[in-house]
């Protein structure tokens, strides 16, 4: 099986990734797994165009809102860290590597230079649900400088969350199991009445003030639907999944509506593939889920451009499970019947499909393809890591890189995978 070369671009893919951006304001970069240096750095240089050449006005990551709001207050020279690495230490959570990463630092510190002679800065903003209780921390610490007395009364609502003392899993399955009081009731009214008051703290001090409202105002909707999150978890089928996905959308469409009262927004969206490519050409949809990509391509249709990652061998830098320290691991060549594997017999180290202007046959049937997320377990890789879609529904344009190379985390590995490359099995 082979693809035809008349849209597979080897030179000057980025050239190529613009010329099919055009003139969308919404434009999904993806990726193969979240420890692909090549994947970050490719992401990081087509964003760069798009900010200095079309206009984009912000970055919106598969990270979490309050963490990302620090970096931006620092790419906006707002905030007090005095450099990236400092700007990005709120990435805590596992996996830290995400986003506390070489290329990342390097991105940021590209964009705070840009922002300063810049007559329209960008900004950068996390769309993720899982920062809970640093996000009801945040709304609280905002409302002690705006209004003490709200401040009390969100201290107050966000004490039905003490007892399980920051495990939002334990809350989660406590009161999916009824065995303790939900807390939906109170993160509600918080949000309702930062809601009606936010434009009176908008007003307080100008532009960084009405960023600050919108933040505080994202922190408390991020709370409810981390409560509903951690709630459905625990619950069977594709819920906890959607309502993910969801938030992230609906925090993209509240990001661009802020933006677009200062100027047009255009918002480059970083994110793994398995959100960002739509997932009705997926067994993801065929099985209940919807994802990011395809709730984009619903609102805003030709406005809008997804472009995803593949690779066929190489290192990554994951995890062996949930939790465990970052470990720098060889990736074993792609399976028989994967685009992974269609991609690599093309025999070109790098190149760009586009897939709005050319849909070879190939890639409109359905293949394997494989998705690395933060853990990697190249023992049980069919099951672990592949799924079936059709790539050329899926996205509107492909980065293949043939071989890739482990992101570097700025806190190292924990371990380097020494198994050479040729006693892994062909297949499993």
């Amino acid at each position: 099986m082979t693809v035809s070369l008349h849209r597979i671009e080897t030179a000057d893919v980025h050239r190529q990734v613009i010329r099919l951006v055009g003139d969308a304001s919404v434009v999904l970069l993806g990726e193969a797994s979240h420890g692909t240096h090549e994947f970050y750095r490719e992401r990081a240089e087509i964003t760069k165009r798009l900010i200095s050449e079309n206009g984009f006005t912000a970055v919106a990551i598969e990270g979490d809102w309050p963490d990302a709001y620090r970096v931006n207050a620092y790419v906006r020279g707002w905030g007090s860290d005095t450099t990236a690495e400092e700007a990005l230490s709120g990435f805590e959570r596992f996996p830290s590597w995400m986003w506390r990463n070489t290329v990342i630092v390097e991105f940021v510190e590209w964009l705070r230079d840009f922002n300063e002679t810049a007559a329209s800065p960008a900004g950068f903003y996390g769309l993720d649900l899982y920062s809970m209780y640093t996000s009801m921390e945040s709304v609280v610490r905002y409302l002690d400088r705006v209004d003490p007395q709200a401040a009390d009364r969100a201290r107050r609502r966000y004490a039905c969350f003490d007892w399980v003392r920051r495990d939002a899993q334990h809350y989660g399955y406590a009161a999916a199991m009824r065995a303790a009081e939900s807390c939906e009731d109170d993160v509600i009214r918080q949000l309702i009445e930062l809601q009606r008051e936010a434009p009176l703290y908008a007003r307080l001090d100008g532009r960084v003030a009405d960023e600050d409202a919108f933040a505080a105002e994202q922190n408390a909707r991020l709370t409810l639907n981390a409560e509903r999150y951690y709630r459905t978890m625990f619950n069977a089928g594709a819920s906890s999944w959607n309502l993910r996905d969801t938030h992230m959308t609906d925090t993209l469409v509240e990001l661009i509506g802020f933006l677009s009262r200062h100027g047009r927004a255009k918002v480059a969206v970083w994110a793994h593939n398995s959100h960002l490519g739509d997932a009705r050409a997926t067994e993801m949809g065929r099985r209940g889920e919807h994802n990011v990509g395809q709730l984009v391509r619903e609102r805003w249709g030709e406005a809008s451009r997804s472009i995803g990652f593949t690779t066929h061998t190489g290192t990554v830098t994951a995890a062996s499970d949930w939790g465990d320290p970052a470990e720098l691991k060889r990736v074993r060549p792609s399976l028989p019947g994967s685009v992974e594997r269609l991609f690599h017999s093309i025999g070109s180290p790098r190149f760009f499909v586009d897939l709005r202007n050319d849909r070879p046959q190939p890639l409109c049937t359905d293949l394997l393809e494989r998705a690395i997320g933060v853990i990697y377990r190249p023992q049980t890789e069919r099951a672990s890591h592949y799924f079936r879609s059709i790539v050329a529904d899926q996205f509107d344009g492909v980065i293949h890189i043939d071989e890739t190379t482990a992101l570097e985390p700025l806190e190292g590995w924990s371990r380097m995978d020494e198994e050479p490359p040729e006693t892994y099995p062909t297949a499993l």
